[in-house]
């Protein structure tokens, strides 16, 4: 049976567009593009979850923001089960923390960047 991991991710909101950030190079398929997130810790919510993860990868902290839905994908040698946020409002000044590319993509055009595929569907979502 495969690993199943337990993550969290923010969709960033900022007049009308939202945040993608580019997985850096060194990481597990970097290049592709994502929302920004990461793995819950043994006892964290995932609330809590994205607060960490947000202020670890972008140094800012979710203000706004409510639970939108659950999707389950399998890779090769793991599944992920992640836990999408809206996050409409957040403190700080967005910094690529972790030496990543981001773009504000407007979800009324068709997307053009080359995401996960674990994110395929929620962007595909994004832009009806």
């Amino acid at each position: 049976m495969k690993p199943v991991l337990d993550v969290v991710a923010g969709i960033i909101w900022r007049g009308g567009h939202y945040l993608a950030v580019e997985r850096p190079e060194g990481a597990n398929m970097a290049g592709l593009w994502e929302f920004p997130g990461g793995k819950i810790e043994p006892g964290e919510s995932r609330e809590d979850a994205l607060v960490r993860e947000l202020r670890e990868e972008l140094g800012i902290t979710p203000v706004s923001f409510e639970f939108w839905r659950d999707l389950e994908h399998e890779y090769d040698a793991f599944a992920v089960r992640l836990h999408f946020f809206h996050v409409r409002q957040y403190s700080g000044e967005l910094t690529a923390l972790e030496n990543q590319r981001w773009a504000w993509v407007d979800p009324s055009g068709p997307p053009t960047l080359e995401y996960l595929p674990a994110d395929v569907t929620i962007v595909r979502d994004l832009h009806i």
